[in-house]
């Protein structure tokens, strides 16, 4: 599957994403402690809604549009980050990871980002001018352990690629394992599309055979059966999620589900242990 995210911008595995992103940082700020964080595909950092990729797709109207259509109160955070790129009532705009992360950061935080593509890369640099953020070029994988373990004693390694490589989650099995020995402590997130429960399903079992002892698994899956050969949802898996995030997690999701489910489904979001998880 290639998951380009221009192609993608403002659909519902972006608001799922993101409204996560958002509630996490904003858990591990509740301690005064420095943060680092660090996206390793960070994409161009703002899209344009209007543009020709994402006019292709035309998944934002199911995603960020539905958002500000039906303003739940739990995801006024959000909202909120979408609009600060914006001028207008309706989101012309839509921010990357990079720039939703950006928008969190205090004085004392520090942010890291990724993008392999050149052209990617000279967009991010125009997008995240006047941020503190550095910008580099490598390979994502190499980056995510060279940066390991962060400066700050504390960090959120962010890993969001767009699956074009059929080894991709071979690479972040590994990567992730070898992360967990440096960094047995930091918080990771790994965001993923869900095609097929089979192919998923197989993943899931490598990352449990990995033994790492807190990582929590959101799924989204938007229909209430699934489409064959087409996207069905996404969903992350985070790796040592804090108390206060976890706490505060089944209402969020429950609003995120019925503001994204698609005419005539329920769908369904869920979140579970996956050392806990016997499926």
């Amino acid at each position: 599957m290639n998951y380009r995210h221009s192609f993608h911008a403002g659909n519902s595995a972006d608001v799922v994403k993101h409204s996560l992103l958002i509630a996490l940082v904003r858990a591990l700020q509740l301690k005064e402690g420095a943060l680092t964080l660090i996206d390793t595909h960070a994409g161009c950092g703002l899209y344009d809604l209007g543009g020709e990729q994402a006019q292709r797709t035309g998944e934002a109207a199911q995603g960020v549009m539905r958002v500000f259509a039906d303003p739940h109160p739990l995801l006024d955070d959000y909202r909120a980050a979408v609009q600060a790129v914006n001028v207008g009532a309706e989101p012309k705009l839509y921010p990357g990871s990079p720039q939703v992360l950006a928008q969190l950061l205090r004085p004392q935080d520090a942010l890291i980002l990724n993008e392999k593509h050149p052209e990617d890369a000279s967009s991010l640099r125009g997008a995240m001018r006047g941020t503190p953020a550095a910008v580099h070029e490598r390979d994502a994988y190499e980056l995510w352990l060279a940066m390991l373990p962060t400066r700050t004693a504390r960090g959120v390694v962010v890993v969001d690629p767009p699956y074009e490589q059929t080894d991709e989650r071979a690479r972040i099995t590994a990567t992730l394992a070898a992360a967990h020995r440096k960094w047995a402590h930091g918080v990771t997130v790994i965001w993923y599309p869900l095609k097929d429960r089979t192919t998923h399903q197989q993943w899931k079992n490598k990352l449990r055979n990995l033994r790492i002892p807190k990582m929590l698994v959101v799924e989204h899956w938007l229909y209430d059966e699934d489409q064959p050969g087409i996207y069905n949802g996404a969903g992350l898996f985070i790796v040592n999620p804090p108390y206060a995030f976890t706490q505060a997690l089944p209402p969020l999701l429950e609003a995120l589900r019925a503001t994204l489910a698609p005419d005539g489904h329920r769908g369904a979001i869920m979140a579970d242990w996956l050392d806990r998880d016997g499926q």
